[in-house]
């Protein structure tokens, strides 16, 4: 008789075991089909094979964190990740918006971009912050940090920026160690078009692709000033290694950001012990108001960086977005006539970000 109960407790376990594959399967298949984009951010093996099925085989979230990562994640175990804090997510009286919602709206206006929502991942660093995520209905984590305020704004390199940097780079650091490859993005960073296809996502022989202020013509050379708002990395023992010792020197930094610490560290030679291939990004097509794109039928990102506070931001990104929708229009218009005409463009100046080196604006 127990011997029978064991039996059946036994194949009960399989038939269910069987069912949650062939469920995920059909789920991540039918989401392909329906997300012709998704699909090729997707080049893997979704179904598990028979053995795969076996529940000691089966891996569940550990923590919030993982599970986190494991909803907003593509099979390949890429995610996009952007830190948010209070001032980014509620709208100050002299602004129109706030940080937040225009990086939203980047993705709704973009080209092929809207499905990426699915995989970003929102990590707030204050409560507010988390319920603002939560109530936008995104994929959203809340990083603990105690006994740290970090809700207000944090002016660009004071020492309450300083430490929330460091303090992104250690739950980044974490993320690494997990397994997982990101796409870091500041939330100053709008997207205009989906930046995969120039991304190198499925070449694993590149470990880091970096944007820069000012791209120096060489997408290999070390030497280009990069900017950390925006880079892609692959989790491996090197990137794994390169993040460890990029946190190690946080208490010997006095003065610095945590960027320059990424550069002080490239120019030492890091890159190259680690055996680390990195690739730097032309700012044709992952731009920032220290360097406008050139090409807007080119351009995929532009990130507000040269720039003070987020009420400067707030207002060039707004005309950042207001530019793209004109262009946008007008070539709908031209291809409509059919014409042939070139239609001129030039960005809006970053005068809200000019004014705020001189200004508390």
């Amino acid at each position: 008789m127990n011997m029978d109960s064991s039996k059946n407790a036994l194949g009960n376990t399989v038939l269910i075991s069987i069912l949650f594959a062939c469920v995920l399967c059909l789920c991540i298949w039918s989401a392909s089909l329906s997300n012709p984009l998704l699909f090729s951010f997707q080049r893997s093996n979704h179904c598990p094979s028979h053995s795969q099925t076996d529940m000691k085989t089966l891996k569940f979230p550990t923590d919030q964190l993982e599970l986190a990562l494991v909803k907003a994640s593509t099979p390949n175990k890429t995610v996009i990740i952007t830190v948010v804090n209070q001032a980014y997510v509620e709208q100050s009286v002299d602004a129109e918006t706030t940080m937040l919602d225009l990086f939203l709206e980047s993705f709704w206006l973009g080209e092929d971009t809207r499905p990426l929502l699915d995989h970003l991942l929102v990590v707030a660093v204050d409560q507010i912050a988390y319920e603002m995520c939560f109530f936008k209905g995104l994929n959203c984590y809340k990083l603990e940090t105690e006994g740290v305020d970090f809700g207000g704004e944090k002016i660009y390199m004071s020492q309450d920026f300083i430490n929330m940097m460091w303090r992104r780079t250690l739950f980044l650091l974490d993320v690494l160690k997990r397994g997982y490859n990101f796409i870091f993005t500041d939330t100053d960073v709008m997207w205009l078009r989906n930046p995969i296809s120039r991304l190198s996502i499925y070449n694993e022989s590149v470990d880091l692709e970096i944007s820069t202020d000012r791209f120096n013509g060489d997408p290999e050379s070390e030497k280009n000033p990069i900017n950390t708002g925006f880079y892609h990395i692959r989790s491996n023992n090197k990137t794994v290694s390169l993040f460890d010792a990029w946190y190690g020197r946080k208490d010997n930094s006095t003065g610095k950001k945590e960027q320059d610490v990424f550069f002080d560290l490239m120019d030492e030679g890091m890159f190259g012990q680690l055996g680390l291939q990195a690739r730097f990004l032309d700012t044709v097509y992952f731009s920032g108001f220290c360097e406008d794109s050139k090409d807007i039928k080119a351009v995929i990102t532009v990130h507000a960086n040269c720039c003070r506070s987020i009420n400067a931001k707030i207002k060039d990104l707004t005309a950042v977005l207001r530019d793209w929708k004109k262009f946008k229009a007008t070539s709908a218009e031209a291809a409509a006539a059919r014409s042939t005409v070139t239609v001129p463009f030039s960005w809006t100046g970053h005068f809200g970000c000019l004014d705020s080196w001189n200004n508390n604006v």
